[in-house]
């Protein structure tokens, strides 16, 4: 489903005199239905900017992001125009970034309605689906119509994960989803994680929660001098390494 090939970005700081800030260089790896790609590396190897690079919130430098959509159509997201990106982050790519960024004032469980009938889905059936979603992550019913600058770092970050989910994207991007949760609220989301996985979701995921790399990865690559180094890792028995790890 994703084919990255000799990806690489580099930055141009134009107020520091066009010093140029090297990001990473001549990244390659696959995923395909239904697998989970583990990015790891110490922070500052750039990790989050081949995330931002796929989802194309940063345009890469060069190389190619090769995606077969759900037509069977295969798109460059490297090139794509932007309509093109606007429209597959609509209907197929999803993205859990580290920080939670919504309108202000709109409700937990609004955000989580309007994300879906933002795709055609009727709004009785959006309403129970975020209700559904919102207890999954362990948000109280009490927080529901609160808004989310109100919540904690852990609930901003549940609600941002339900709010990726809840689409049940083909392609998603996963940026340290489970770095702010408790042990309980961790093993929910991982769990959410695996059922996507199961009904054919490819996603490419940054982590340094070994727990959660040891539950959910299907590969595993290290971010090492702007290079990605495989580790020669396969998950092929995620449920038992839940059952050991927590």
């Amino acid at each position: 489903m994703l084919q990255i090939c000799e990806l690489s970005k580099n930055f141009i700081m134009h107020i520091r005199s066009e010093a140029e800030i090297y990001g990473f260089d001549a990244v390659d790896f696959s995923a395909k239905p239904g697998e989970l790609v583990a990015i790891t590396g110490p922070s500052g190897c750039g990790k989050s900017s081949l995330l931002k690079c796929i989802y194309r919130t940063y345009m890469p430098t060069g190389g190619h992001v090769h995606y077969t959509c759900k037509d069977g159509s295969v798109i460059d997201l490297a090139t794509a125009e932007p309509w093109e990106m606007i429209h597959l982050r609509e209907t197929e790519l999803g993205y859990v970034s580290q920080f939670f960024s919504v309108i202000p004032r709109v409700s937990a469980l609004d955000i989580l309605t309007n994300t879906q009938t933002g795709r055609g889905v009727d709004v009785k059936t959006a309403r129970e689906r975020a209700a559904e979603y919102l207890e999954k992550v362990g948000i109280s019913p009490k927080l529901w119509d609160m808004y989310p600058a109100t919540f904690s770092g852990g609930e901003k970050q549940r609600l941002n994960i339900a709010n990726a989910l809840i689409t049940k994207p083909r392609l998603l991007l996963l940026d340290e989803p489970t770095a702010s949760l408790d042990a309980h609220s961790k093993e929910w989301v991982m769990n959410m994680i695996l059922d996507l996985k199961a009904e054919g979701t490819a996603m490419v995921g940054v982590f340094h929660d070994e727990i959660a790399i040891q539950t959910l990865a299907d590969w595993r690559y290290e971010m090492r001098e702007r290079k990605m180094v495989p580790k020669d890792y396969k998950m092929e028995y995620a449920s038992e390494a839940l059952a050991e790890l927590l």
